[in-house]
């Protein structure tokens, strides 16, 4: 895994990348929210622009974050298989080696950014 920082945090959106996905996610997220398949992305992001609280803690955690649409994910590390349903999910990079971190159902349960933070900041407190 060469280019790979040994210790990180992988967050992998329920979404693929590119302008055109990222503008219907966009439009999706605004006019049916309750139907919108990424909770990570509505979380973090806002209709153009990343939400300044999370902005904030991203900046000032200390962690290294890498952040990956599914297909994007796939191509970054083809050794682990996740179907289609399993995102959004967040990884920790560890000794070389991806580790489920928050999983699905964690994160769709989450309503704030403060939840999220929260979470993160209490999984990393255990390891």
């Amino acid at each position: 895994m060469e280019g790979i920082p040994a210790e990180r945090l992988v967050f992998v959106y329920n979404a693929n990348s590119g302008i055109g996905n990222a503008l219907l996610d966009s439009i999706h997220k605004t006019l049916d929210p309750k139907s919108y398949n990424c909770n990570l992305c509505a979380i973090t992001f806002g209709l153009f622009s990343e939400h300044r609280k999370w902005k904030e803690f991203r900046r000032n955690s200390g962690v290294d974050m890498e952040f990956l649409h599914r297909d994007e994910f796939k191509k970054r590390y083809p050794n682990i298989s996740q179907d289609k349903e399993a995102f959004p999910l967040i990884f920790i990079l560890k000794g070389g080696r991806l580790q489920e971190f928050l999983q699905k159902e964690e994160i769709n349960n989450m309503k704030s950014q403060e939840d999220l933070i929260f979470a993160i900041e209490a999984k990393l407190s255990q390891i």
